[in-house]
């Protein structure tokens, strides 16, 4: 436990230094080969953890100590302590003792009182420390106080709701390729595994408790894929039908391509403008036995690419805030800052406008992001709607009794993540 220790508190690090989880980790993985599958895995849920509710930690370490820190290696280590206390089941002394030899093996043996001390006084005073503490709205929300007051603002009745389940481990969904597999059937496949799990959308499978990929029965052979509920609406919104000319824009790393495909035999363009996320959306494609034509490029600049041939159906799935993902990538609540949402929405109006000419008369654009902000939702498809006097905004059906969709906006809850779309269509 030391090793995870010292090594989760090495990434939290990077991700309080601003670098993402996910470059932490593959940056660790880089520096530690030797690594086994199952100490990976406890370092990266450690991470995980703690970053899910990090100003709570933050706050409470506060409380417990007189003074600063002398060394910066020492709080994000002391975090993962504190939030193992709370969230795990290792004896306390445990893990007490293995961040005590964490300490050491960073070479801060001079610190090893102090970690010892902050721990058994966490132990000693929590619920006097967690009253104190109560008082701040980012330690009891663990999310940052603009984000807060930002979803305050936007959603008086359902903020708090939100933000809670923003803090909650993320759902495993399932999508099954209805080319290859019956969901019905794959729901007795799964119960002949032992496995539970429930229907929760026209191909969606919701499992009782998330598995490792290479336990998910017919993963590998393409009956299914990992999806989340809310971001399998895309496909079935979009109306794509047999014989149309479709792109996909931002497709990496590939669900909704596939998903498209599933539905209908069409001629999709997958465009990215990451030539190394493209390399998963063709593995993608070949595990679900699919095609299409997949291309590297600017979906800002599509003299690079475009054929000059309309599209009957485009989806542009446009970079985002991810707010509505946050428990699934929790370093975006304190990587973000509130000046990047403007940034994210100019570069969305942007891609909104260059995709609309590639639209032809009569076509559908789907506007998505898995974003809970106005400025990247209804908000910007209002704009939109004001430079484009050809363009209507379409109303979306109840799929799959989803009371949230018609109005476009899904926040996180117990069986999907946050997303938006807007469905349009050109004069």
């Amino acid at each position: 436990m030391v090793e995870v220790q010292r090594l989760a508190a090495a990434a939290l690090g990077a991700v309080l230094a601003g670098r993402s989880l996910d470059a932490a980790l593959a940056a660790l993985w880089q520096r530690h080969p030797q690594l086994a599958a199952r100490n990976r895995a406890a370092i990266q849920d450690l991470a995980y953890g703690t970053l899910r509710f990090l100003s709570r930690y933050e706050a409470l370490l506060e409380a417990l100590l007189d003074k600063p820190l002398k060394d910066a290696r020492l709080r994000p280590l002391l975090l993962a302590a504190l939030y193992q206390l709370e969230h795990t089941r290792a004896a306390p002394h445990a893990i007490v003792d293995h961040a005590v030899r964490a300490s050491e093996a960073l070479g801060l043996t001079s610190a090893k009182a102090l970690v010892n001390a902050v721990l058994r006084n966490f132990l000693r005073h929590r619920p006097r420390l967690d009253a104190r503490i109560q008082r701040s709205e980012p330690a009891r929300y663990c999310h940052p106080q603009w984000w807060i007051d930002k979803l305050r603002a936007q959603y008086p009745a359902q903020y708090a709701a939100a933000l809670e389940a923003a803090n909650r481990h993320p759902p495993l969904t399932l999508r099954v390729n209805r080319r290859r597999a019956d969901p019905a059937e794959y729901l007795e496949l799964l119960a002949r595994h032992g496995i539970k799990a429930e229907a929760c959308g026209p191909s969606a499978v919701l499992l009782g408790k998330p598995l490792p990929a290479e336990r998910i029965p017919g993963l590998a052979e393409g009956l299914v894929s990992v999806q989340d509920a809310a971001a399998q609406l895309a496909a079935p919104l979009l109306d794509l039908r047999d014989g149309m000319r479709a792109l996909d824009a931002c497709a990496a790393p590939g669900g909704k391509t596939g998903h498209l495909l599933e539905i209908a035999a069409a001629e999709v363009t997958a465009l990215d403008a990451d030539a190394g996320r493209l390399e998963r959306v063709r593995a993608n494609l070949a595990r679900l036995g699919l095609g299409a034509r997949v291309v590297c490029g600017d979906a800002c600049k599509p003299a690079q690419w475009w054929d000059g041939a309309p599209y009957q159906r485009i989806l542009a799935d446009v970079p985002c805030s991810a707010s509505g993902v946050a428990r699934r990538h929790p370093d975006v609540k304190w990587l973000r800052r509130p000046t990047d949402i403007a940034q994210f929405a100019r570069q969305q109006s942007r891609m909104l406008d260059t995709l609309w000419q590639l639209l032809a008369s009569g076509g559908k654009l789907l506007y998505a992001t898995c974003s809970v902000f106005e400025e990247e939702n209804h908000g910007q498809v209002a704009r939109f709607l004001e430079r484009h006097r050809d363009a209507t905004r379409l109303s979306l059906p109840a799929v799959d009794n989803h009371s949230q969709l018609p109005a476009g906006q899904l926040l996180p809850d117990e069986r999907h993540d946050g997303f938006f779309y807007a469905l349009l269509q050109k004069a």
